[in-house]
């Protein structure tokens, strides 16, 4: 039997992180958005980071709409969203894209980072 890694609670400059495995059910809904903002806000977290790998490929599609209604449901809750890995291969085949997570990361909503090391770096300052 083998069992599905869970989500870790995570301090990082002081901000309660909820840090999800890379290996999981897919965040593909709405639902699925609502289910990690009630899991993290449960855990004290003010972020959740997602891995790219748990993204559905449509989230990566911006006509879907799915990319607009996670990050709107993380909005609405007041619920910081990490996506954390290398998107240069959706955002190399789209302007769209390109220019939703370059406006992201002037924010201080939705952060799109490579790594770990650089969530912390954005935290930190």
């Amino acid at each position: 039997m083998t069992t599905t890694p869970t989500p870790v609670l995570r301090t990082i400059h002081g901000v309660p992180v909820w840090v999800c495995p890379a290996e999981g059910s897919p965040v593909a809904t709405e639902q699925d958005a609502l289910d990690l903002i009630g899991d993290a806000g449960y855990h004290g977290a003010r972020w959740v980071v997602v891995p790219v790998e748990r993204l559905d490929g449509a989230f990566f599609r911006l006509r879907t709409g799915v990319a607009g209604g996670i990050v709107g449901k993380f909005a609405n809750y007041r619920m910081g969203l990490v996506v954390l890995g290398d998107v240069s291969a959706h955002t190399a085949d789209s302007d769209a894209l390109r220019d939703f997570v370059r406006e992201c990361d002037r924010g201080t909503q939705t952060w799109f980072v490579p790594d770990l090391d650089a969530l912390r770096e954005r935290l930190a300052g």
